[in-house]
């Protein structure tokens, strides 16, 4: 199985935010945020030309990149997963990602630090972060013997700008 693992695009600042009173859970991308992962989808899906299931964590934020995602690959529908919104563990996500082994390639649309950790966390087996996404990265991780922490093998990892550069 790949894990594509991807952070949300850029969103409005935190604090401008809080001022309208609603959760952050409910903090929206930017247009220019949009715009950008627009952009680096078109070089994701020169990339991994096939996601067979996109999942995203239920914040606003994450669930906007994940339908961006889902268009640039003809429609594709993102599965909310309560496990990939901040604050769960790395055991919890990788229950969910060992039940999904049926499919060959899983995206996944987050938030740090948490994605960071669980990325380190399933190449080394050890829960020292290593590894930070940016917002609107993507990095891609392959399970050739068994779906465990320690056993992930890193395929490649791009910034967004690299990513927007493939996408011309």
């Amino acid at each position: 199985m790949q894990l594509l693992i991807i952070r949300h695009a850029p969103t409005e600042d935190r604090e401008i935010f809080a001022t309208t009173g609603e959760p952050d859970d409910t903090r929206p991308l930017t247009d220019i945020g949009r715009k950008k992962m627009r952009k680096a989808v078109r070089g994701l899906h020169g990339v991994i030309p096939q996601i067979d299931l996109l999942a995203t964590s239920p914040l606003t934020r994450a669930a906007e990149t994940a339908r961006i995602i889902g268009d640039a690959y003809g429609g594709l529908m993102a599965t909310e997963v309560r496990e990939l919104a901040p604050g769960h563990a790395p055991e919890s996500v990788l229950s969910w990602i060992k039940a999904q082994k049926g499919h060959d390639t899983v995206a996944v649309v987050g938030h740090e630090p948490d994605l960071g950790h669980l990325v380190s966390w399933l190449l080394t087996g050890k829960k020292q972060p290593f590894i930070e996404i940016k917002k609107g990265a993507a990095c891609l991780i392959e399970f050739s013997n068994g779906i465990a922490q320690g056993k992930a093998i890193l395929v490649w990892a791009l910034a967004p700008s690299q990513l927007r550069a493939l996408g011309g």
